[in-house]
């Protein structure tokens, strides 16, 4: 498939800066690896020298460059990582083969809530008694979806997954292969000096819009509810513990975690490896920067980094002076001796 200049500015709502409209682009690509034929974009200042030298055909920019390649037609847009991904969604979309229906190798129970001819049941699948599955909705090969569950519709659910029994699942969810939702929350109690089982009898809540990455567990409640909000995306191997509840649009970075009963505004961001303690509130628009361990709750609006998370600011100082620190043992130590010497 090919795109002519004037239906990626009708894709994009691109402006013409450089080149013309009667350039072909069949292929996207990065900076330093596209051709002539292929779409580009520069989303990052650290990719600027890729932009100079780029063969890209075409390439979506920001507005008000300093210097620019010749030879390339250049789109100025608003956000050119969101404007590339459009034009990846025409010409460069995952084949992904849907055939709806189930294939005989599933387990269905009798009493699951779907219609057969709407919704996509892979090899291998199992599907306990009083689920309901949405229309649209394709279910990967191995998928385990437990006793009471409910699925919406046109969600994806990648090779397996499992679905622990009663989890809610809204419409559009997206589970990446061996995510685990509703597994049992980590509650245990010393007695007679034996760790002993506390029951989680609770459930887990994904609302509309959710996408779950790979290996990513989220546990069920200890009593109530563990909810992710709408529109959040969680990346790959992520532990979010019971009774958590993030409000909507969160983005929960690789290899970050959530102790029990902790809780997200709106548009909080947790980076890779933060942590965010039980029983604390993060504020709306927050952002964890990446290793950073919230400890209490903090307000939203605001840029958080270190152990304890505190405003990046107030963290970069404090770093700033322990960078400091071995100059000024050594001052110490001089005076110290120059003190010793005076009075030999």
């Amino acid at each position: 498939m090919q795109l002519t200049i004037q239906e990626i500015i009708d894709l994009t709502g691109a402006k013409l800066v450089q080149g013309e409209l009667g350039h072909l682009a069949s292929g996207v690509a990065a900076l330093d690896e596209a051709g002539n034929e292929e779409v580009s974009f520069l989303g990052n200042e650290k990719y600027f020298q890729d932009f100079l030298t780029t063969r890209a055909g075409v390439v979506l920019v920001p507005e008000g460059l300093p210097q620019k390649p010749e030879g390339v037609v250049l789109l100025e847009v608003e956000n050119p990582s969101y404007a590339f991904a459009a034009v990846v969604k025409v010409l460069a979309k995952k084949q992904r083969s849907v055939t709806y229906g189930v294939h005989p190798s599933a387990v269905i129970a009798e009493d699951v809530v779907m219609n057969a001819e709407k919704v996509s049941i892979k090899p291998g699948v199992i599907i306990e008694s009083g689920c309901v599955i949405g229309d649209g909705t394709e279910i990967g090969s191995g998928v385990v979806i437990c006793e009471g569950s409910r699925v919406g519709e046109d969600c994806l659910f990648y090779p397996n997954v499992t679905v622990r029994e009663h989890s809610q699942v809204g419409d559009r969810v997206i589970l990446q292969p061996g995510c685990v939702i509703g597994s049992d929350g980590y509650g245990y109690e010393l007695v007679g000096g034996k760790h002993t089982k506390v029951d989680q009898v609770g459930i887990v809540v994904l609302e509309d819009d959710v996408e779950i990455g790979a290996n990513t567990a989220i546990d069920r409640a200890r009593f109530g509810k563990t909810i992710i909000g709408e529109g959040t995306k969680v990346d790959n191997l992520v532990q979010i513990a019971h009774n958590v509840q993030t409000e909507k649009h969160c983005l929960i970075v690789s290899q970050s975690g959530l102790a029990g009963s902790s809780k997200l505004g709106n548009y909080v961001t947790v980076a890779a490896q933060a942590g965010v303690g039980g029983h604390i509130k993060i504020g709306d628009q927050a952002i964890l920067a990446g290793r950073a361990g919230a400890m209490k709750s903090l307000a939203g609006g605001a840029i958080y980094s270190g152990f304890p998370a505190r405003p990046m600011r107030e963290e970069t100082r404090k770093q700033g002076s322990l960078s400091k620190l071995p100059q000024l043992i050594k001052d110490v130590r001089k005076i110290k001796q120059h003190l010793e010497d005076g009075h030999s």
